[in-house]
């Protein structure tokens, strides 16, 4: 199997509109680009996940998380983004609420941001050139997949494309919200944070 071919393939997908599984290091993910409003839809519809809340997007750079979000405090930077990206956490900022579709934000005007430290999922978002949604793969409220095979095949077939791979940490992110002050942990994951 040449692995460059099925990533190259799952690129054009997500580029055509179309929505991916595709794993990261935390678990596998299902998604599609930010701005493309009908694919965003339809993630939602696939995943069962209610409309208010917001999901997690996923990028490959500080700079591409930038261009979304509003200012990132420097203490951010500093506490979480340089120690901890690309890795298992999730942070939640103020967002520039023109570019990113209501769905995402679950009306509101933050986002759930993280640069994933996997391989094939850095490539194909650097590709796609845009973050693309990183929800877990599977039906609103079941359980997480963090091994190929624990996917859903009813959920699976759902998805234009599933792209194979390992996922590394096999624990969810630790999410941390930093739009309000103090600092809030929503999730304890993979990673184990202190500010």
């Amino acid at each position: 199997m040449n692995n460059l071919s099925e990533v190259e393939k799952a690129i054009n997908i997500l580029n055509q509109g179309g929505i991916v599984i595709f794993p990261t290091d935390t678990a596998f993910g299902v998604g599609c680009r930010i701005d493309n409003e009908k694919a965003v839809e339809r993630l939602f519809k696939i995943r069962k996940r209610p409309g208010t809340q917001a999901t997690p997007v996923l990028v490959d750079t500080v700079k591409m998380a930038k261009d979304y979000l509003q200012p990132i405090p420097k203490e951010v930077i500093d506490k979480l983004i340089e120690p901890f990206w690309p890795g298992a956490l999730t942070i939640i900022l103020l967002c520039k609420a023109d570019k990113v579709p209501a769905l995402v934000r679950g009306g509101g005007s933050t986002l759930g941001v993280r640069i994933p430290n996997h391989p094939i999922a850095r490539d194909v978002i650097r590709s796609v050139g845009v973050p693309i949604l990183g929800p877990s793969a599977n039906f609103h409220g079941e359980k997480t997949p963090y091994a190929f095979e624990d996917l859903n095949p009813e959920f699976t077939k759902l998805a234009d494309y599933v792209l194979f791979g390992e996922c590394t940490i096999k624990m969810p992110s630790t999410v941390v919200d930093c739009s309000i002050s103090p600092w809030k942990i929503i999730r304890r994951g993979a990673l184990f944070v202190s500010f």
